[in-house]
């Protein structure tokens, strides 16, 4: 008799765990998204001014990255950008259409190498394990920058001196922790010149008012929220845990580099993500902000909003534009 599985979670349109520990990440949703959490296979040629090339960073890990490459003709080494997806920490992967949309448009407009790094994913992979694949490919930047390793566009390209963090959603909650692990470390001679969460997933037990008030979005809905984190944090964690919850840590003596923090008007955790930004402001942490109007949690990787809704554009450039200007000046 062939046992029948069970489903003991489920996250709409996204995911399914059923009682044997298989994880079904199929697109259940309405059909006219699916493309965007289609891979796109990497292409060593320059299309629409980028190049992208997937490789292997360890010879004992399965550990991967996406790198891209804007052709710059002449314009000497680049600024390296080291981008961590989205996802609640249990869905999505650095090749799915949605990130390679926007961040070749970010490596074709701010001039930068972005290096995108296959995170593994919960519940298989509880965190901190995405946090340590992160963290382990800033390191394997810093053997880069120490030429003990080699890869051709970054060894020849890349300004090691001038290395981002950046990071959409829960993979800006993952930027926070490696800038904190950095800051004790020493990473010479590659230099952390940034770190750039974008609608990092900074909340606690206690909803919010924009949790309770603000409109939930195809991106982040409320059920979404804590279902993922309750998947992706250590077990018998709550969202009070300093992943999810970092307002209120001890930051003193913690040489952070300059933070960009990108929050959007209408995203369902503004409230606990500006308690961040006047937290880090309060213990003297350098820290702008950039806030979208009008918009909610991850608007910029809707290419579909992007081309029908002139709002969806305008914010969309302007954040590119506000990214771009950052690195430009760091």
């Amino acid at each position: 008799m062939v046992r029948q599985r069970k489903i003991i979670n489920q996250v709409s349109g996204w995911l399914t765990v059923y009682d044997d520990g298989f994880v079904d990440r199929t697109w259940t949703g309405p059909p006219q998204f699916k493309f965007m959490s289609d891979p796109v296979p990497p292409h060593n040629n320059f299309i629409n001014g980028v190049a992208t090339h997937d490789l292997f960073i360890r010879p004992d890990s399965d550990l991967r990255v996406r790198v891209y490459l804007p052709e710059v003709p002449n314009s000497g080494k680049l600024p390296i950008i080291l981008h961590f997806h989205g996802g609640g920490f249990c869905i999505s992967q650095a090749d799915w259409f949605m990130y390679y949309n926007t961040y070749t448009r970010l490596a074709r407009e701010a001039g930068a190498i972005v290096v995108s790094t296959y995170l593994r994913l919960a519940p298989e992979h509880r965190l901190p394990a995405a946090i340590d694949d992160a963290y382990s490919t800033l390191l394997w930047l810093q053997d880069l920058a120490d030429d003990k390793v080699h890869q051709p566009w970054l060894s020849s390209k890349g300004d090691f001196n001038r290395v981002f963090l950046i990071g959409d959603s829960s993979g800006g909650n993952i930027v926070h922790q490696v800038a904190k692990k950095a800051a004790q470390e020493n990473l010479y001679p590659l230099r952390l010149a940034g770190a750039i969460p974008i609608h990092p997933g900074f909340l606690r037990s206690v909803k919010s008012k924009s949790e309770l008030e603000k409109p939930e979005s195809p991106f982040l809905t409320l059920d979404m929220l804590y279902k993922f984190l309750k998947l992706g944090l250590p077990k018998g964690s709550t969202r009070d845990h300093p992943i999810t919850c970092p307002m209120g840590e001890t930051l003193q003596g913690l040489d952070l580099p300059p933070y960009l923090l990108c929050v959007a008007e209408e995203d369902l955790v503004i409230d606990t993500e500006m308690e961040f930004y006047e937290q880090m402001k309060n213990v003297g942490k350098k820290i702008e902000l950039l806030l979208s109007n009008g918009v909610g949690h991850s608007f910029y990787l809707s290419k579909i909003a992007i081309d029908v809704d002139p709002k969806t554009s305008q914010e969309t450039h302007k954040l590119i534009q506000g990214i771009s200007h950052f690195i430009r000046n760091h």
